[in-house]
């Protein structure tokens, strides 16, 4: 984008509400500036007919509402449909302009789980976790394996798991971070499971799961020392609350480390 954008159309007295990211907007700059930067984001929840009578009535541009319920009746590809929001106010530049189209254009002819994929770590981002989560879970069971890698779906699940995780959902989190490991027999991925059974398991169901597991004493002893020491757990995490909850803060924060780690590697 070039510069700053000055309004040039009036402000709507009524903003849009955009469901994927629960945001209002209030001109077509802002309209722009969201397309731009979401491409993959964009699906029937703006694409649609409330959008087009947003336009006419909020902002005015009639003609404008005219071309796009054109595209909307003729089934255009989303490409087609928000380039001339574009041009209706000259937001971008030429060379900007040819940018977009494309990457447009790439993002048409990728397989559809990795659009989804993409799609949902954008709402990620946007702290939409919930339907992060639903976005996730749809790819995982229409999934077509001959288009993608074990590895991809593997960091999938691990995704989906950090995002049960920001939901302080650790059950779910974990159950999804042992489909990841099964998948794909990562190291890391297995410490992540560990280190989340400790967040919502009593510590005698959680050693009786590390004996299940026939973890070794020399990675129990690593794993303990990683608890008290990278997330800060006391000696006896069930009696001091406060230091409870800064332990999972701390990994929290791993945990987002770690899904954008995922996320840049797939």
């Amino acid at each position: 984008m070039s510069g700053y954008h000055l309004c040039q159309v009036k402000k709507a007295r009524h903003p849009y509400f955009i469901e994927s990211i629960s945001t209002n907007i209030f001109t077509i700059e802002e309209l722009c500036f969201y397309l731009e930067k979401n491409i993959y984001l964009l699906d029937q929840t703006i694409i649609n007919e409330k959008l087009l009578d947003w336009i006419r009535d909020e902002l005015g541009l009639v003609r404008l509402y005219r071309k796009l319920y054109e595209q909307l009746e003729n089934e255009e590809t989303i490409g087609n449909f928000i380039l001339p929001i574009f041009k209706e106010i000259g937001y971008l530049s030429h060379d900007e302009f040819r940018e977009l189209q494309e990457k447009i254009r790439t993002i048409e002819i990728q397989p559809e789980d990795l659009r989804r994929k993409i799609k949902a770590d954008y709402l990620v981002d946007y702290h939409m976790y919930n339907n992060a989560i639903q976005e996730y879970s749809t790819l995982l069971k229409k999934r077509n394996p001959g288009k993608m890698g074990v590895q991809f779906y593997a960091a999938v699940y691990a995704n989906l798991a950090s995002a049960y995780a920001r939901l302080f959902l650790f059950e779910e989190a974990a159950d999804y971070l042992w489909k990841s490991y099964e998948t794909v027999r990562s190291n890391e991925i297995y410490r992540r499971y560990l280190a989340t059974l400790s967040l919502f398991l009593s510590r005698e169901d959680y050693e009786k799961r590390l004996d299940e597991l026939k973890v070794p004493k020399v990675q129990r002893e690593k794993i303990e020392a990683w608890l008290k020491e990278s997330r800060q757990l006391p000696e006896e995490p069930e009696t001091d609350e406060k230091e409870r909850w800064k332990a999972v803060q701390t990994f929290l924060e791993e945990e987002k480390l770690a899904y954008h780690k995922s996320t840049c590697a797939s």
